[in-house]
């Protein structure tokens, strides 16, 4: 029988129950509620998989913050600064590395954090030097499979791999690798995968993502070496190794399939154009894993080409050996369509989250075992969506189509050279040396998210609604003016996730109510739903920004999301390439800018976090995207005046290896995330030259503690050792959106001491 599976399920439940759980947990400290919510999301995930008929369900790929996290709790790997841990890994000493920590006990800041390969998913990253000691600190993966045997299900652990939990972590010392630890960490990967086997497991999926990545001949060595191990001292245990989110290259795809393990899986969604290949080239002593069912989109399968391919893939392997499975976890897309009451049933009709997934793999399932009459009218239904949804008049835009083709190369640039729009600038705004500012949003309060609340239920009049946010976007301005900031923000009250913001006021995107995916920890996103061409019919935020520049003489910055961010952060139609929504999209955004610099704006932020997220995993393809994605930025934002001062921001990514693109992006000012790394993020921009103002984030606002004047000020003096203090901006590492004003207050004010501090310094220096 071809066999059924999943990689990994949504875990912050269909209402977000877990995200309020932790947010209770760490106002109140109730871990009896957060450790019943958790076992509730286990529990229906693991009744919802076997509900349609799966066969492999995955245990352990449930998370309270990060599965990469887990692993280092799992494995030990402790940073010394959150203190001796001689038992299991406590909660405390959990959300500290996640977190941070400021309370009586310690003081300490979080774990670096950054994106999941090309996902908009962040993770904890490990970090590891030659003092690092690995033990089992953590009984979780064991504890949650007993759990399941006890509920009646056989469940595959899953764990990351010991290759990519390696690769994936950050040294913290020159000159060392953390592969050089795996001869200290193969042993207990060991110990764990015996436990497993000792409670009863009969396999464990081991994920590799890091085997999509271009590996040299050293680190396949590695590979071998661990997997070749493994095989020798736990023989009982079947392993199912899994990569995902792209093909794997020929060279990796040749050592992997002579690995000794008993499955392998590959993405056929992300892998499509050498899947063929790679199923004709599939050992004949192993389980082939097809990831069929896209686990990063929402759009419905095309049911009659999976199957196709399944029927390719069992007459090479033979139905003993045929796993079909989704392309890689569920974990970001949302829970189930059966709560969206909002969407038009035409729209509805091409979309399936994590539960019609399901259904989409238990369909294809029982057409390999019973046939496909079987499931005649899932298929015809499949069918149906594909044809009326390429067909259909809402995903295509005539006026929008004529504007792409009239757009000219000198529409992507400035009319001016950074350093001439340098001396303009400098000379208009007038600006201290290392001017304060913010990313952009100030506290979602509890009181903001029942006044949207009300509003969106007709409990509140929109004239009353418009009041109450004219009076926070007051209190930020009054506030920002009391701290000493130099240049202001108008808060972004009236916005909800800064791109369904813009995505809700622009054509050719549609929302859901429960779309909820996981970016991190609690904090969750509802990506919108490009099905068709993208236009903007209306300003979106002049009029909020001109009211806050109304309210005083200092700067104040419109604040926008960039072109690839939006694309990256929404679920994309693929009926066309990303480059030309990226284009609609940037064309709107253009719009915007030039209303809001006709509106007396003179600073506009265009944020572009998810630029080095959209990178695909090769290199050798980054070229491409780049160019494309560089001059969606520069087609955004080239249409104003040499005065006008255009920031971008970008968040916990790696720059050394995109610096160039970066830089092509022309941006005046960029803000960068850099607490967390004590500024070693700035070395890209040191290494290139980096010409424009940049401002490194002094702070990070992940966490709720409040650093120390002297803390902030270090760092500066870090970053002014690398770059011209004239060059220099002072704000955090992102948005305020998810802290609280008492903090806030108090960090800002800290950060216009530790500006002013240094400025004293130079100052002297200079004397």
């Amino acid at each position: 029988m071809t066999r059924s599976a999943t990689l990994g399920y949504p875990r912050i439940g269909p209402r977000r129950e877990l995200k309020k759980a932790l947010e209770t947990y760490w106002s109140d400290g109730d871990t009896q509620a957060l450790q019943e919510t958790a076992a509730a999301m286990r529990a229906a995930a693991w009744a919802t998989q076997k509900s349609h008929g799966i066969d492999y369900i995955p245990s352990n790929d449930f998370s309270l913050y990060d599965q990469v996290l887990d692993m280092c709790c799992l494995l030990g790997a402790i940073p010394e600064r959150f203190g001796r841990v001689d038992g299991d890994v406590d909660l405390a000493t959990y959300f500290a590395m996640a977190r941070g920590a400021q309370d009586g006990k310690r003081d300490v800041a979080a774990m670096e954090m950054t994106k999941w390969f090309d996902t908009n998913y962040h993770y904890i990253v490990p970090e590891l030097s030659p003092q690092t000691s690995f033990r089992i600190a953590s009984r979780k993966p064991f504890d949650e499979f007993a759990e399941a045997k006890s509920l009646g299900y056989a469940t595959r652990p899953v764990l990351l791999g010991p290759v990519s939990f390696l690769m994936l972590g950050k040294a913290t010392q020159d000159g060392f690798a953390p592969s050089e630890l795996l001869p200290a960490l193969l042993p207990v990967y060991l110990e764990v995968l015996k436990g497993l086997a000792a409670q009863g497991a009969e396999c464990v999926q081991l994920d590799e993502p890091c085997l999509t990545l271009e590996l040299s001949d050293r680190e396949r060595a590695i590979y071998r070496e661990t997997f070749e191990r493994i095989a020798r001292e736990v023989p009982e245990l079947s392993i199912h190794l899994t990569a995902y989110f792209d093909e794997l290259p020929v060279d990796n795809r040749d050592m992997a399939f002579a690995l000794p393990v008993a499955a392998i899986h590959l993405d056929a969604v992300r892998g499509a154009e050498t899947i063929e290949s790679a199923i004709d080239a599939f050992p004949s002593d192993k389980t082939l894993s097809l990831g069929l069912i896209d686990g990063r989109n929402i759009w419905r399968a095309d049911l009659e080409a999976a199957h196709k391919l399944a029927q390719h893939a069992l007459a090479r392997m033979g139905d003993d050996r045929l796993i079909l499975s989704t392309s890689c976890s569920l974990l970001h897309v949302p829970y189930s369509l059966e709560l969206e009451s909002g969407l038009d049933d035409e729209l509805k009709s091409w979309l399936a989250f994590a539960q019609e997934k399901l259904g989409e793999i238990e369909a294809l399932t029982r057409a390999m075992n019973e046939g496909r009459a079987a499931v005649a009218d899932v298929f015809e239904a499949s069918a149906k969506a594909q044809r009326t949804r390429f067909a259909s008049e809402r995903t295509h835009n005539p006026k929008v189509r004529e504007r792409m083709a009239a757009i000219t190369p000198d529409m992507a640039h400035r009319k001016s050279a950074f350093a001439m729009r340098r001396r303009t600038q400098l000379a208009h705004f007038a600006l201290p040396k290392l001017p304060t500012t913010t990313i952009g949003s100030f506290p979602q309060t509890k009181e903001v998210r029942q006044a949207r609340a009300k509003f969106r239920k007709g409990e509140m009049t929109g004239e009353a609604y418009e009041e109450f946010l004219k009076a926070e976007t007051e209190r930020g301005i009054r506030v920002q003016e009391k701290l000493g900031l130099d240049v202001l923000v108008h808060g972004e009250f009236e916005r909800t996730d800064m791109v369904e913001y813009f995505g809700e006021m622009l054509d050719g995107f549609a929302f859901t109510k429960f779309g909820w995916v996981q970016s991190y920890g609690s904090r969750c996103v509802k990506p919108p739903i490009i099905f068709g061409d993208v236009s903007r019919p209306h300003p979106m935020t002049v009029e909020w920004s001109a009211y806050a520049q109304s309210l005083t003489e200092k700067p104040v910055k419109g604040m926008l999301t960039g072109p690839v961010t939006i694309l990256q952060w929404s679920f994309v139609r693929n009926d066309q390439p990303r480059s030309e929504t990226c284009r609609q999209i940037a064309l709107a955004i253009r719009d915007e800018v030039n209303d809001l610099e006709a509106a007396g704006i003179g600073m506009i932020q265009i944020d572009e976090p998810a630029l080095r997220e959209g990178l695909p995993l090769r290199r050798s393809r980054w070229n491409e995207y780049l160019d494309w994605a560089s001059e969606c930025f520069r087609l955004s934002a080239s249409g104003v005046k040499d005065e006008t001062q255009i920031h971008t921001h970008m968040c916990y990514s790696e720059f050394n290896d995109i610096i160039e693109a970066i830089a092509s992006l022309d941006a005046d000012v960029i803000s960068i995330e850099t607490s967390r790394s004590r500024m070693e993020l700035l070395d890209a921009f040191v290494n290139y030259e980096y010409p424009n103002e940049i401002g490194p984030g002094v702070y990070d606002i992940h966490s709720p503690r409040v650093p120390k004047t002297e803390e902030m000020a270090d760092l500066l003096r870090l970053a002014t050792s690398r770059l011209p203090a004239e060059h220099i901006w002072v704000n955090p590492d992102c948005g305020l959106k998810t802290r609280g004003w008492p903090e806030t207050e108090a960090a800002l004010g800290t950060m216009v001491e530790a500006a002013r501090s240094l400025r004293a310094e130079l100052g002297v220096a200079a004397e």
